[in-house]
């Protein structure tokens, strides 16, 4: 588990989550064994699960009676938010979004893309953080840099450690701006 959002009725979506899996131009070598390695120790060495979890305490005790696969095979998913009739979700390279109703214990059909958030073969700080703002027009999502001080290059930074902008027009998808910039990992906004 990696990121929690509570739903106005009380139920608990719970990302369960890891990093995606390394693409071309990634580390190799020792560097890539050392990371695994030192990852493994600390508990991190697996596979994601790229799914969200329901949980429900039908009964008030403060215990979940209902635990259900909310929405499954998504992109190393992270934050998460309601808006309107959609739940929406930042995974690791995109936002996504499904079709929501109260008291639903798993999303029918397949998510709809939104909108490309920087991502590729080098992910560093890959989780996306999504909030939406109070009228619903709009969502902010953090993408951290790729590196610690751009050591992978500039042009594998671009787009990134910044606060993302989505305007949200009637079909859900949108144009993505840069809302705020030089920020390394905007986590938990």
């Amino acid at each position: 588990p990696r990121w929690m959002h509570v739903l106005p009725n009380g139920d608990v979506l719970v990302a369960e989550t890891n990093k995606p899996p390394p693409g071309e131009g990634a580390p190799s070598g020792l560097k890539r064994k050392v990371m695994g390695w030192v990852m493994s120790r600390a508990g991190a060495g697996v596979p994601s699960p790229n799914r969200i979890t329901l949980l429900r305490d039908a009964d008030g005790d403060g215990v979940a009676e209902v635990r259900s696969v909310f929405a499954d095979q998504l992109m190393s998913p992270f934050g998460m938010a309601l808006v309107g009739q959609h739940v929406y979700v930042a995974n690791a390279d995109a936002i996504v979004r499904f079709a929501y109703t109260e008291g639903a214990t798993k999303v029918e059909g397949p998510p709809q893309a939104v909108a490309a958030l920087p991502g590729g073969p080098l992910n560093h700080h890959w989780t996306k953080s999504l909030i939406a703002s109070r009228d619903g027009k709009r969502l902010y999502v953090g993408v951290g840099s790729n590196s610690n001080v751009g050591e992978n290059g500039m042009e594998m930074e671009e787009g990134r450690a910044a606060i993302w902008q989505i305007d949200l027009d009637v079909s859900g998808g949108g144009k993505g701006k840069v809302f705020a910039g030089g920020l390394r990992n905007p986590v938990g906004m």
